[in-house]
């Protein structure tokens, strides 16, 4: 149980860490860490607001990850795994709503989406001629 209790620290500390770099506004834009949805990709601005809004959850995620952690060192067999599955599945739904909450916040203020070279209106390019108003017939 040594391991399972090194991994539930492990991601305690990643989940504490994101959270505190996210609620200082301190976590770098990235795919990886973070609430990392479109609209919080599209801005920096909206990058940081989303992660924080949703630092509290992740710091309290990381908290019950490692009270897990605790736990499981402690435990006997039986125990520790069923503390472990607990623990792993209310810190990833407390996470999910701190990063649907910051998806939500970076969606109402990220700038829209550009759209690409047709326009986006058409479908695709093949199509650029019917989008475009028909040029006049009539003598200049």
């Amino acid at each position: 149980m040594l391991v399972v209790a090194i991994l539930l620290f492990v991601l305690a500390l990643v989940a504490l860490t994101t959270g505190v770099l996210g609620f200082f506004g301190r976590l770098p834009g990235n795919r990886y860490i973070g609430v990392h949805t479109e609209a919080a990709l599209r801005d920096e601005t909206a990058f940081r607001t989303a992660n924080r809004i949703a630092a509290p959850t992740s710091v309290v995620s990381g908290a019950l990850l490692a009270a897990g952690g605790l736990v499981v060192l402690a435990a006997t067999t039986l125990t520790g795994i069923l503390v472990t599955v607990g623990v792993l599945v209310i810190a990833l739904f407390t996470l999910g709503a701190g990063a649907n909450a910051g998806a939500r916040a970076a969606e109402a203020i990220a700038p829209p989406p550009e759209t690409g070279g047709c326009g986006g209106s058409c479908g695709g390019c093949s199509l650029k001629n019917t989008c475009e108003p028909a040029a006049s017939s009539q003598p200049a």
